[in-house]
């Protein structure tokens, strides 16, 4: 495993994902170089200014940007966050033709300048313009993806965590499927340390978790995003953070295990539909683990979640 020396990454977009994916890769040293695009060129200079008024604080790395796009020349991962943001109410999927429009005029001009990168979509709906930019660009199903449920699984440990009184890290479950309101929990591989989840007896004297627990904490989960947009306008922190964690694993070369939202060819027979599955990251982009194996009601719930995600993206050609 050899890590990119010399690094280069550019966020496209410069709202509140985009400024916080840039904060976040900043301050974790995830690239030696960060670049921040978007249309706006007084909304961009203001967030490198910002940005780089902490560089004191924030190790080796450099922040540039600007409404140019030449700024994501030569990147070897651009991270795209572009797009109108998901108001109160409104699901991801009804974003779906605004920021498909958006993805289409955007990913040959960034493929222009940045014909190297590997490309991760965290737009909403993730999962539906990752097809339709995999289409526009023709590049191969590894090297652009979306963030998927990432973020929905740390999302899912953290709640089990608290539950069962262990660090996060020792939690090991995903979230599969659409990042969105198809996704799901695969409990059937879920456990703490090595204890399946379901025999699990919390430190606290707490009682085990019991199938209908899990299910609402799934709710939950699924649910999460709304909760804080209700309440702030926005989730940007969190998804900051992850896609970070991803752009580490690909300049890296860490081939790390994560939930990352491919064009699927014959996984379990799905094809054609990006849906997020354990899948290993580095340097070459993501791979789908093919032998991930499904319960069949949670086979169930994945083809129902490729169904509901290649009827919108039909609707969008």
């Amino acid at each position: 495993m050899r890590a990119i020396e010399n690094s280069k990454l550019t966020v496209v977009g410069a709202g509140a994902v985009g400024s916080s994916v840039a904060y976040a890769a900043l301050i974790r040293g995830s690239a030696r170089h960060v670049a921040l695009y978007d249309i706006s060129a007084e909304k961009a200079e203001a967030e490198v200014l910002d940005l780089a008024h902490g560089a004191q604080f924030t190790g080796a790395s450099d922040v540039t940007g600007g409404a140019d796009i030449s700024v994501a020349a030569d990147s070897h991962v651009v991270v795209i966050t572009a797009g109108a943001k998901q108001n109160p109410g409104q699901t991801r999927i009804e974003l779906a033709g605004v920021n498909a429009g958006i993805l289409k005029t955007m990913m040959p001009q960034l493929l222009e300048v940045a014909p190297d990168a590997i490309y991760v979509i965290v737009t909403n709906p993730c999962d539906v313009l990752t097809v339709l930019a995999q289409e526009v660009t023709g590049l191969p199903p590894e090297r652009i993806f979306a963030s998927g449920t990432v973020l929905d699984t740390s999302r899912l440990r953290w709640k089990l965590a608290r539950r069962a009184g262990v660090a996060t890290s020792n939690v090991h479950a995903y979230i599969v499927g659409e990042h969105g309101d198809t996704e799901f929990p695969m409990w059937s591989h879920a456990t703490i340390g090595t204890v399946p989840i379901l025999e699990w007896t919390p430190l606290d004297g707490q009682p085990r978790f019991t199938v209908d627990e899990l299910d609402q904490i799934a709710v939950d989960v699924r649910d999460a995003a709304y909760t804080v947009i209700r309440g702030k306008g926005a989730t940007n922190y969190a998804i900051g953070l992850s896609s970070a964690r991803i752009v580490e694993a690909l300049l890296h070369d860490q081939h790390a295990v994560m939930p990352v939202s491919t064009v699927l060819h014959d996984f379990h027979g799905i094809s054609d539909v990006a849906l997020s599955v354990p899948s290993i990251v580095g340097r070459a982009g993501a791979m789908p683990i093919r032998e991930t194996s499904f319960s069949p009601s949670e086979l169930g719930l994945f083809r129902r979640s490729a169904d509901a995600l290649r009827e919108v993206a039909a609707s969008l050609r």
